[in-house]
């Protein structure tokens, strides 16, 4: 038993085990988007989203609708769009629903905004 509680306390203090959990905030995201700088998929590389240009990762064919969106992408812009991206871009070419729960996306967001 003493073995099993030692071993659970050096698993969750591990630096994998953060990472796991950041991997299952962006599981939804993973089939489309990268997180390797550089590395465009159905949808745009996501590393170093935050405070970049809406619409300017190099290399990728966005929509008419999100070349056209103005300013940077910010926390709450992402949190937004993530909601649902259809109503925050309307146009937009993502296929993704969104994401409801307003704890998941702030996970998200903050997971996004380490991707530097």
């Amino acid at each position: 038993m003493r073995k099993v509680m030692l071993f659970g306390a050096v698993l969750a203090c591990a630096p994998g085990v953060a990472l796991a959990q950041s991997d299952a905030v962006f599981a939804p995201c993973a089939a489309c988007h990268s997180t390797k700088a550089g590395e465009n998929r159905v949808g745009p590389t996501l590393r170093g989203i935050v405070g970049r240009p809406k619409g300017s990762v190099a290399g990728f064919s966005y929509s008419t609708a999100m070349k056209s969106q103005k300013g940077v992408w910010t926390e709450a812009a992402l949190d937004m769009f993530i909601a649902n991206p259809r109503t925050a871009v309307p146009g937009t070419r993502m296929i993704y629903a969104g994401m409801a729960d307003k704890a998941q996306r702030g996970k998200l967001v903050a997971y996004l905004k380490s991707l530097k």
